[in-house]
């Protein structure tokens, strides 16, 4: 039985003011998968990324999460619906604990008002201990439980990275987005990565999209690729389809190759 596809997008066009930097992808992933998104640089990969997580609105195209439309709405609402991601650029609170950015993870499912948090009412306790144990559950899951009462600044990068995508773990998502998760890591720390994805997809029934320029970490771990350039998806298919096709090579390495 074939997996749900839970993200469907359809002629997807983006445009910054004269610049067309996305234009006509089709793009799915469904239930379960890893799939590698790649491409040169300014290929539109974290544009794409962008629209799915409603940083930008397609200029034209359509959207769907779990069967619902998804263009429009602002991070803040989709992020509840299911979907996180991690920045290409590490986006943590440095000078706050370990602990401290998992739990702000945590804030797009608590119920709790202003009201409730000023008196402390006992379902606000309970959320609170929930979310604690939730964030520590993340910790563990990454190997930075040890590490929890730390500045966040404290941590080695690769840390740091591991921190990052247990903040969007604690959300609970359904679809992990990760912006080059390997860049600037040393060999150990990309193969540390390369087993915690493949743990979050089989241990935690995540579905993953990544942008990774790193060949062997998509290479190894991505069931299914998808290739970008100058705003077009080229090709799609298994890695070593990818890895064989034309219009990749060409792209990668000029016309001459």
């Amino acid at each position: 039985m074939a997996e749900q596809t839970i993200l469907k997008a359809t002629n997807i066009c983006h445009s910054f003011g004269g610049l067309m930097a996305l234009k006509d992808v089709d793009f799915k992933i469904s239930s379960k998968e890893i799939v590698g998104l790649i491409g040169p640089n300014g290929a539109g990969k974290t544009t794409l990324f962008n629209l799915f997580t409603g940083h930008y609105c397609p200029t034209r195209g359509e959207i769907y999460f779990n069967n619902r439309k998804i263009n429009g709405l602002k991070p803040y609402q989709i992020t509840p619906q299911g979907i996180a991601r991690t920045f290409q650029n590490i986006r943590i609170f440095s000078q706050m604990s370990v602990l401290d950015n998992v739990l702000i993870g945590q804030h797009c499912r608590t119920k709790t008002g202003l009201w409730g948090a000023i008196i402390r009412t006992s379902g606000s306790k309970r959320e609170e201990a929930r979310a604690y144990e939730t964030a520590l559950k993340m910790l563990h899951f990454v190997n930075l439980e040890e590490k929890k009462d730390e500045h966040a600044s404290n941590l080695s990068y690769g840390e740091q990275r591991r921190l990052e995508i247990a903040r969007a773990l604690a959300t609970d998502p359904t679809l992990l987005l990760l912006d080059e998760p390997a860049a600037g890591m040393n060999p150990q720390e990309t193969s540390t990565l390369i087993k915690l994805i493949r743990q979050i997809r089989d241990e935690m029934n995540k579905t993953i999209l990544l942008i990774e320029h790193d060949m062997k970490v998509v290479m190894s771990i991505s069931e299914r690729v998808a290739v970008l350039n100058y705003g077009r998806k080229i090709a799609e298919g298994t890695p070593q389809e990818v890895q064989n096709n034309d219009e990749v090579i060409k792209a990668y390495l000029g016309e001459s190759a």
